[in-house]
């Protein structure tokens, strides 16, 4: 018989999943004071759905065996996106929704063999919205959400901010046979994939601009007007970071912008985000999200509002940079309650329950103790608030 979980899988001790439950409380409390609605999309859709079309390597998924192509679902948007155009599609725009469950994904490692991960995510959609009224919501409601999480200065969390559309505008310098190429070796940091990738002195000095275009975003954005000209685009993020900066100072939440940067998964083709603050050991990627616009039309029958944009926090990684690995659980402490040989069992049981019935947390000692100072020590040694001895 197997003793340990499957590669990728975890145990959570109770601590584990008391601090899951308390973060992932704190952040439901932000979306529903924003006028967020909690929806609970299905851990299992057609492979067709979980890929968006192309966006989600299906590499990815973890497939299932069944009549039909079905996965479990590696983040929560396309599936919130498919109902929100099906099943919502008569709901008047915009929509605010959020939810919270396990996200499952499939990695090789480097022997190779398959591994699968789960992973706790929370996060929230607001759809039908296209303009950057949407983009600076979302940013304001991320850092009100990280802000309840207790988030502390040695933390340095820091909030990268990118745009699908700036990205192409840049690497529209280049000729379009080696757009792609460069596109994936800025957004990998390859320094080498883009000498290589040059071939005339004026390509090489674009490419090295690029690499290096990341910083404030007034600093950044100064040097996009100059590259690029007048941008509707720059317009826009300049609009949303503007919106952005009172929420970030008040919070001690640094801003980049990286017009390089790009999210884990190719779902999105306007403004890219997440936030990053810094672990134990190394940085820690603690929420990201984006515009969808692309992914709300592929769902809906003829492109009506399709307009969306969401983030998910990684509560895990919240819990592991805030709380560490300590193994002690945290929880209150009950009462115990202990009885002695002559009492009957029923006795100490009814005893129980009229605690529980004053919302006193309570539990029963396993057995009878022969004295109430036996039973004491009992109690002491399982931390518990106090002692209620149950006598004849």
């Amino acid at each position: 018989m197997a003793l340990q979980p499957a590669a990728g899988a975890k145990d959570l001790n109770p601590r584990d999943v008391e601090l899951n439950r308390r973060i992932a409380e704190q952040l439901a409390n932000v979306y529903r004071l924003w006028g967020y609605q909690e929806v609970a999309p299905p851990s299992f859709e057609k492979l067709e759905t979980l890929q968006a079309g192309g966006a989600i390597d299906g590499r990815e998924v973890v497939r299932l065996s069944s009549d039909e192509p079905l996965g479990l679902r590696p983040e929560l948007t396309a599936s919130i996106a498919r109902a929100a155009s099906t099943r919502m599609a008569q709901w008047p725009r915009p929509l605010r929704l959020w939810a919270m469950g396990p996200i499952f994904r499939t990695s090789t490692t480097e022997s190779g063999s398959k591994r699968i991960s789960e992973q706790l995510q929370s996060g929230v959609e607001l759809l039908g919205i296209g303009s950057a009224a949407a983009d600076g919501e979302l940013l304001r409601l991320l850092l009100a959400a990280a802000g309840q999480l207790g988030l502390r200065p040695e933390h340095r969390p820091t909030l990268l901010v990118g745009h699908h559309g700036l990205l192409a505008a840049l690497l529209g310098q280049l000729p379009e046979e080696k757009r792609s190429a460069a596109r994936s070796a800025l957004t990998n940091f390859d320094s080498l994939a883009l000498t290589q990738l040059a071939e005339s002195e004026g390509e090489q000095r674009l490419l090295t601009s690029l690499m290096r275009l990341r910083g404030t975003p007034e600093a950044v954005i100064g040097q996009l007007k100059q590259a690029i000209g007048p941008n509707q685009i720059i317009d826009q993020l300049e609009f949303s970071l503007a919106l952005l900066a009172p929420a970030a100072g008040r919070l001690g939440v640094s801003v980049q912008l990286d017009p390089s940067f790009q999210p884990h998964f190719d779902l999105y083709d306007g403004l890219v985000f997440k936030l990053v603050c810094q672990g134990a050991e190394a940085p820690l990627e603690i929420a990201s999200g984006g515009r969808y616009d692309a992914l709300v039309g592929r769902f809906s029958p003829a492109g009506e509002d399709a307009a969306g944009m969401g983030f998910g926090f990684a509560v895990e990684a919240v819990r592991e940079l805030l709380y560490g690995e300590v193994a002690d659980p945290i929880r209150e402490k009950p009462v115990l309650v202990g009885y002695g040989p002559t009492v009957p069992l029923a006795a100490a049981l009814d005893r129980l329950e009229e605690l529980h019935a004053m919302g006193v947390a309570a539990e029963l000692l396993g057995e009878p103790a022969a004295s109430q100072g036996e039973a004491q020590a009992r109690a002491n040694g399982r931390n518990s608030s106090s002692l209620e001895w149950v006598t004849d």
